[in-house]
């Protein structure tokens, strides 16, 4: 018996366990599989392009060891992945133009706003591009989600794109919890430190605040259904149709199928040390304090917080 609202089918850089990543084959695949919407992560090519790529390097995934960054779209166009189907670097507008076709007016993007580019820039360049592409039925802003890593893009969101949420992608709950009195931001969090001591408490908080919690990354099956049964709004997996055939065949009742093992919360606790023991680091370098860049007035004033539909 199925009584809860399952969490949204989040697919991680598209349907990654069978498509070269953050690829328009692996955005399509992950539709195909019935994700409810897409993560994807944004860099800047040298010429102001805003590109698809997870990582700062071509490295990886291209074989070419240069920094995105240095490369035009000219020259970023005419590679291909190392992997079958040896597929091309998509722009941000390349995937708009696709989420804009007719029947797709439901599925959304989660985005990965990187912190190795100019904070400013590339948050004008996202602003531009979107303004570049006509949306279908629902405006962008019901379908887009801005995933930041730090206080600082609060006014640069603010400024060039006012009407869209903020997904606050998170490690340090103790920053997170910053958080809860700034309207329209959300959070994207580590799955393994919400599971950790440090995430006791989390998500009843973010909830008595009226705001949505997604999961980052899940694959395994157990903590898939931990997912579930913690109740998260949003599940981001490289498998989005391993996690979509456990919402299918989901029965509440079931607490017995793939626990969570011991290696599990073993996991979970070596994380969640990491981060107290060296979370200190990562905040003087990239973390600035929320009262920061919050102005006084707006301060605890949620402005339709859940315009976004889930």
């Amino acid at each position: 018996m199925r009584g809860r609202k399952l969490p949204h089918n989040i697919a991680h850089r598209g349907f990654k366990n069978k498509f070269p990543e953050n690829t328009m084959g692996a955005f399509r695949g992950a539709i195909d599989a019935g994700s409810h919407a897409i993560e994807t992560d944004l860099h800047l090519s040298k010429d102001g392009v805003v590109v698809i790529s997870h990582d700062a390097t071509l490295k990886r995934c291209f074989g070419v060891d240069k920094y995105v960054i240095d490369c035009d779209w000219e020259y970023l166009s005419s590679l291909r992945t190392l992997q079958k189907p040896y597929d091309r670097m998509p722009r941000l507008s390349d995937l708009l133009e696709y989420l804009a076709s007719p029947g797709l007016e439901d599925i959304w993007l989660l985005l990965d706003i990187k912190i190795d580019n100019d904070a400013e820039t590339i948050m004008r360049r996202i602003a531009e591009t979107i303004a570049t592409v006509a949306p279908s039925q629902k405006p962008w802003s019901e379908r887009i989600l801005l995933g930041c890593w730090s206080a600082k893009y609060l006014p640069l969101a603010r400024e060039y794109l006012p009407d869209y949420h903020i997904a606050l992608i998170c490690i340090d709950l103790s920053y997170a919890r910053q958080f809860l009195s700034v309207p329209n931001v959300f959070f994207n969090v580590n799955q393994k430190i919400l599971m950790g001591p440090l995430g006791r408490n989390f998500l009843e908080e973010a909830r008595a605040a009226n705001r949505l919690v997604f999961v980052w990354t899940v694959n395994k099956r157990s903590l898939m259904r931990w997912s579930i049964r913690k109740g998260v709004d949003g599940v981001i997996t490289d498998d989005p149709a391993v996690f979509k055939s456990i919402c299918d065949n989901w029965d509440d009742g079931d607490i017995s199928s793939d626990p969570v093992t011991v290696l599990d919360r073993l996991e979970s606790l070596l994380v969640s040390t990491v981060v107290l023991l060296f979370g200190w680091l990562f905040k003087l370098k990239y973390f600035p304090p929320v009262k920061k860049y919050v102005p006084r007035e707006t301060n605890g004033k949620d402005r339709n917080v859940m315009s976004m539909k889930f």
